[in-house]
């Protein structure tokens, strides 16, 4: 198939396993990059081992890994090496995310690979950059959640949580694609080589995303507590309870919006005239009375009842929905949102990625079985049927696809 799409003839190697990389590269696939995933043959990427709930694959690795090639390939050999920099030789991009030094030993330094191609974009993802007293440590979602304060601002006073989505993970990602989608477009405009190396740590990501936080804090003294589903920002935005128990959440973001719920939705004028709740930060420090004012009245109320209310007032709301309607939410049917990929274990439902960009269609590709594109790719680089044989003699590459035990 003839590749389409924003990175059509860009062709992107992955040393990658879990989610950051594999989502910055599932990124790139998503906009017509190929993308060649190296994996140790004994095994692969650790998360195809995570659970067998998709058709006997593991969900984090359908997740992020649709589109790709899957090349198996021993790094730790002198000749599996050596088929790596014939990899690099052709390609734009190399993104990488594994152990602490693991780059350095396989001499795929950024020097190194500076010297040896000067047009090669280089990304690596580490969880806490180079040069501080953490460098040295292994780093999961978790884990750099609980570092960076994330955990802290979730959940409950008391009872830190961590966000259910491995936030670290996907936006460290999405950093990742986002500054080669920048070095790509610096190489067309002639600005530069369009080559050399990139660095992102999961910590410094979550950092950035902390900010909000960390101006607060900083500014004012005060630690911000976790408030379930609200914001310590603005008041009043939070979840409340239905008379046909459900959940409806509200949100008001400046005081025209204030007003309007509480004169057209309430019906408390008394509470839109209270000085108590003239502007944001008045409301955010008097935050109890209200939400025991409109928990009081979404309790006398259906979900449906409420929304159209909200609607009609130009007040933002939505209903909290569990992993579950979410599958089958009518905005994603109406939409057209889902789609069908192939996979080792046959076809399985995906969603579209989430730009919707005229005249282009996602190719939404295969999630490929380990080392299934190992042989195909090899005989790309000239390697004929005897030398791909002797490779996987000496444990090189994997077993031929579909023979693995």
């Amino acid at each position: 198939m003839t590749a389409t799409g924003p990175l059509a003839g860009v062709l992107v190697v992955a040393l990658e396993q879990a989610v950051s990389a594999p989502m910055c590269t599932r990124t790139l696939a998503d906009f017509g990059a190929r993308v060649i995933k190296v994996e140790n043959p004994a095994g692969g990427d650790f998360a195809r081992h995570y659970d067998e709930v998709v058709a006997g694959q593991a969900a984090h690795f359908v997740w992020v890994n649709r589109g790709k090639e899957s090349v198996t390939l021993d790094l730790k050999s002198e000749q599996g090496i050596a088929v790596l920099h014939e990899l690099l030789a052709g390609a734009d991009v190399l993104v990488s995310n594994l152990a602490p030094g693991a780059t350095t030993r396989l001499g795929l330094a950024p020097a190194d690979l500076a010297e040896r191609y000067p047009g090669l974009i280089a990304l690596e993802i580490d969880g806490f950059g180079a040069g501080g007293p953490l460098s040295h440590k292994r780093a999961y979602d978790l884990l750099v959640q609980a570092e960076s304060g994330v955990c802290s601002v979730t959940g409950r006073p008391g009872e830190p949580a961590k966000p259910g989505p491995a936030v670290a993970d996907v936006t460290t990602g999405l950093y990742a694609a986002l500054s080669i989608l920048a070095t790509l477009c610096g190489r067309y405009r002639d600005i530069g080589s369009g080559g050399g190396s990139i660095s992102l740590s999961l910590f410094d990501t979550m950092a950035e995303m902390m900010g909000y936080h960390l101006n607060y804090t900083r500014h004012s003294g005060v630690e911000q507590q976790p408030l379930g589903m609200s914001s310590p920002a603005v008041a009043p935005y939070g979840s409340y309870g239905t008379g046909d128990g459900q959940t409806v959440v509200l949100g008001t973001t400046n005081d025209r919006e204030w007003q309007r719920l509480a004169r057209e939705i309430l019906g408390r004028t008394d509470l839109a005239d209270d000085a108590r709740f003239a502007s944001n930060s008045d409301r955010v420090r008097h935050r109890a009375a209200l939400d025991e004012a409109i928990g009081g009245w979404c309790a006398r109320h259906t979900l449906a009842e409420i929304q159209k209310a909200a609607d009609e007032a130009g007040i933002g709301n939505s209903r909290y929905n569990t992993t579950a309607e979410l599958l089958d939410h009518p905005q994603l049917a109406a939409r057209d949102r889902w789609r069908e990929v192939g996979s080792p274990g046959g076809p399985v439902p995906a969603l579209l990625p989430p730009a919707v960009i005229s005249g282009f269609e996602p190719p939404m590709g295969a999630v490929p079985g380990l080392g299934e594109h190992t042989d195909a790719v090899l005989r790309e680089l000239g390697r004929t049927p005897a030398e791909i044989a002797e490779l996987r003699a000496a444990a090189v590459i994997g077993p031929a696809y579909g023979e693995r035990a």
